[in-house]
């Protein structure tokens, strides 16, 4: 994610760049977009950066600045829960940026977007069922336990009940009308209503939740004893996920409880340099008010081999059966 005025500027780049350094040796941007987490890499030492993004549009619009850094950047189409299989080789650091990017919420044919009308579409790459087929396709219960589980949006019952009256949807326009129908007048300054809506719709599309979950169990695999993981997220639901996956994987996860289960004692695959998540400074905050809810957290990889992740043990939001 990135400022509305410069798509270039990665969120929290100076401080995952501090928190990363030295930086050598072969890295991967597991979520590339506008390259900006991939540029800093190279700029500050990194011998060789793989930049993976499910979207081929960013490729595309890479081409004017790639060539500069020659054979050291190497782009790869692909998800970032295949980052170990797409770098086909041990690496010295994974990023990993979980926000959509300026470039896909600008362009209203992307349908990411409740202030641009434009197509129902959400889908990061091609593939899979689009926002409108989900929507105009899934039971009214389905898309309320999205709403509910995926965007933590309270009034998701009553915004699955006006969607599935209003269907056939095909407009981001019709969606977000709809939204802000069933839900009180946002006062100054509040987000925009659809906002939770449009999170959840879009997490579910591109199964963000899932991936995150085998892209943080990928990174495990592909680091090498030292390696470097750093992960900025954007909400809370996501950040939940990666605490518990470095507490879990750096045995610090302390004791159960009936939502997350204890988790059996293994030798730690991580060790955590930072004891809480870094947030943006002011002066961060002041030039990219998108950044007020980016954290950053960061695990340094032991000589432990890669195991097993439960998802159960992460917090993982789970629709029912009813919703697979």
């Amino acid at each position: 994610m990135s400022s509305a005025d410069d798509p270039h500027i990665s969120v929290l780049l100076g401080p995952l760049l501090r928190a990363v350094a030295p930086v050598s040796g072969v890295w991967v941007d597991g979520t590339f977009g506008a390259g900006g987490y991939a540029r800093g890499l190279l700029a500050q030492g990194a011998a060789r950066v793989i930049g993976i993004d499910r979207d081929p549009m960013v490729f595309r619009m890479a081409q004017e600045w790639a060539g500069e850094f020659g054979d050291r950047l190497t782009l790869v189409e692909g998800t970032f829960s295949q980052l170990d299989e797409l770098a086909a080789e041990p690496v010295d650091g994974v990023v990993l940026d979980l926000g959509v990017s300026s470039m896909q919420l600008d362009q209203a044919e992307r349908g990411f977007s409740f202030l641009r009308d434009g197509p129902l579409d959400m889908r990061m790459g091609g593939e899979g069922p689009s926002a409108a087929e989900l929507l105009n396709t899934a039971p009214e219960a389905v898309i309320a336990d999205v709403l509910y589980l995926f965007g933590e949006e309270r009034a998701s019952r009553r915004i699955a009940k006006a969607i599935v009256a209003a269907r056939p949807l095909s407009r981001t326009g019709e969606l977000a009308e709809i939204i802000a129908g069933c839900l009180p007048r946002p006062k100054p300054g509040q987000s925009h209503p659809a906002t939770r809506a449009f999170q959840a719709i879009r997490i579910w599309v591109n199964d963000e939740f899932g991936q995150l979950v085998a892209g943080l169990a990928a990174a495990e695999r592909a680091l090498k004893p030292g390696g470097k993981l750093a992960v900025v997220s954007f909400h809370s639901l996501e950040d939940r996920i990666v605490k518990r996956f470095m507490q879990s994987r750096s045995g610090s996860a302390g004791g159960g409880s009936r939502h997350a289960p204890e988790a059996k004692q293994e030798a730690p695959a991580f060790t955590l340099p930072f004891r809480r998540a870094i947030g943006p400074d002011e002066a961060e905050l002041a030039a990219n008010p998108r950044s007020r809810s980016a954290l950053l957290r960061v695990g340094i990889r032991t000589e432990t081999p890669a195991g097993q992740v439960d998802p159960n043990l992460l917090g993982l939001p789970r629709l029912s059966e009813r919703g697979q």
